[in-house]
Parts: C-alpha cells; sequence; structure tokens
C-alpha cells in the first residue's frame, strides 16, 4: 500500500467534533495487523509471536471474511476457534471489508485509476460504493464474524478507503468507530481524532525504500509530537522483507516502553469513560 505524506504529520489537531477531547488519555500504542483471513493465519501467527517478545500483547485484528473469494471465515472451524482464542487474550477483531477486491470499471478517470490500482492493487473494495451496496456487505462481514462466535464493533475500510456513502451504511449499520489513514472517527459521538497510521508498501523494491526512508521520518516526528494515539499499521507481506520487518519491531519496541499498548476499542471506551459526559 502505497501513502503520501502529510506535510505536518507530528502537529495535528485532536478530536474535531462532539467527540470527547483525548489529551488527558495516557500516550497510546494501537498495533493493527491488516488483511488477517484462513489465506494469512500462519502469517499472522508469527507475527503475533514476534509482537508478543516485544511487549505488545494486544493488537487490532483486521478480519476478511472471504479474501479474495478464496474461503470464507466461517466456513473454516479451525479459524474461527483460533480467532475466538485470540479475542480472549485481549486482541480485537475488526471487520475489514468482505472479499478485499474492487473490481474495475468501465469509464474510469485517471485519479480514480490512481487510487484503486495504484495506491492500492485493486483492494479498495469500499471506495464508491452506493449505501446499499456498502450495507450489504456490512451485514454479510458482520455476520460471519457472528458465525465464528465474534461480535465486531469496528470496521475499516481496506486500504482505509472509505466512500462517503459507505460512511454514511457504517454509521447506519451501528459499527462505534471506523478509521482512515490520518484520523480514527468515533461514530458514536459523530467526532474524529487525527492521528495519522504508519504503514509499508512492499509491493516493490522502490516502494519498500522509500517506506523505510518515510516511516523513520514519520516515527521521529510523531514521537517529537508527541501524539496522544500512535497508529502502526501491519500487513503480513511486510514479515517477507527482512528490512521492513527489522525497522517496524525496532519502533514498536521503543513505542511499547512509552506508551500504553491498547486496541481501537478499548482506546475509545477509555477516551468516553474518562469524557465529562461519560462520568457517573
Amino acid at each position: 500500500m502505497q501513502t503520501a505524506p502529510p506535510s505536518h504529520p507530528a502537529h495535528q489537531p485532536a478530536f474535531q467534533g462532539s467527540s470527547p477531547d483525548s489529551s488527558a488519555l495516557a500516550p497510546s500504542l494501537v498495533v493493527s495487523i491488516h488483511d488477517l483471513s484462513t489465506v494469512t493465519r500462519g502469517a499472522v501467527t508469527r507475527m503475533l509471536a514476534d509482537l508478543g517478545d516485544l511487549g505488545v500483547p494486544v493488537t487490532s485484528l483486521l478480519v476478511i471474511p472471504d479474501h479474495h473469494h478464496t474461503g470464507r471465515i466461517d466456513a473454516d472451524p479451525d479459524f474461527g476457534a483460533w480467532l475466538r482464542g485470540r479475542v480472549a487474550e485481549g486482541h480485537e477483531a475488526v471487520l475489514h471489508g468482505f472479499y478485499h477486491l474492487r473490481p474495475s470499471k468501465a469509464g474510469e478517470g485517471v485519479v480514480t485509476k490512481l487510487i484503486t490500482r495504484s495506491y492500492t492493487a485493486g483492494e479498495g473494495e469500499f471506495h464508491d460504493l452506493t449505501f446499499d451496496e456498502a450495507s450489504a456487505l456490512l451485514q454479510q462481514g458482520r455476520a460471519s464474524l457472528h458465525a465464528c462466535g465474534i461480535k465486531p464493533t469496528g470496521f475499516i475500510a481496506p486500504a482505509w478507503l472509505l466512500g462517503e456513502e459507505a460512511e454514511k451504511a457504517v454509521r447506519n449499520e451501528g459499527f462505534d468507530y471506523t478509521t482512515r489513514l490520518g484520523s480514527v472517527i468515533d461514530c458514536r459521538e459523530k467526532g474524529e481524532f487525527a492521528a495519522r497510521s504508519m504503514v509499508y508498501s512492499v509491493r516493490a523494491p522502490w516502494r519498500r525504500g522509500l517506506s523505510l526512508l518515510w516511516n523513520g521520518v514519520l516515527f521521529r516526528a510523531l514521537r517529537m509530537g508527541e501524539a496522544p494515539l500512535l497508529r502502526i499499521g501491519l500487513h503480513p507481506p511486510d514479515w517477507e522483507h527482512q528490512a521492513i520487518r527489522r525497522q517496524i519491531l525496532k519502533f514498536i519496541r521503543i513505542a511499547a516502553r512509552e506508551r500504553s499498548v491498547t486496541t481501537y476499542q478499548d482506546w475509545l471506551a477509555r477516551a468516553h469513560s474518562d469524557s465529562p459526559s461519560g462520568s457517573s
């Protein structure tokens, strides 16, 4: 996944809208592992072992119900049992699209092609869905997780490409939150917290080189800016490239010493409980 740097990553505004002020919260770290599925479970298991060695006991696991049409999670009892085990340990399961695919469409403009084919390799599933299309996939995805014994509270679109109608559907379906590359959106309080996620693109050598440089700059900027919430987004292919894996583990080791390690779900719960409106 290729990302573009913001102009001032370390100096972003806090919550916008009616969401609680996060400034009173302890500095936090959320490590999210994207694209967990029946296809990637083995790789994710290895990633969790490495993260556990660094003092990261919990993560937000972004689950694809039918990854590229290769196998539904609710048709794989072993996967369901494994996921329930991780949630019992404190990890969070987040709905992450349904197929994680966006078919090309006739008449697409240059900008759309750049976003859906270059920025992400045809995986921006929720980029330009209608409200009804998004609602149907959200309902199917939640049903798949329910069949595994999991009740997700969050939804994160593949590649963070969430169109306007799709975001309305996410809110309408009752999810507590979603995220974009640069923010966490509190659907309950209708607020948005600016928090840039680190993420790596490993599809080509030049992408890997640029990712190492950019994330080095971004990590230092976020530390110097004392960002209340540090987000690090990982993908299974990251672990196939040793330079990428080493840098990720180095940064997470540092961040886990300095911050409270949590999940999106628990971070938002603390934000609500610490706000004046959440006090009894």
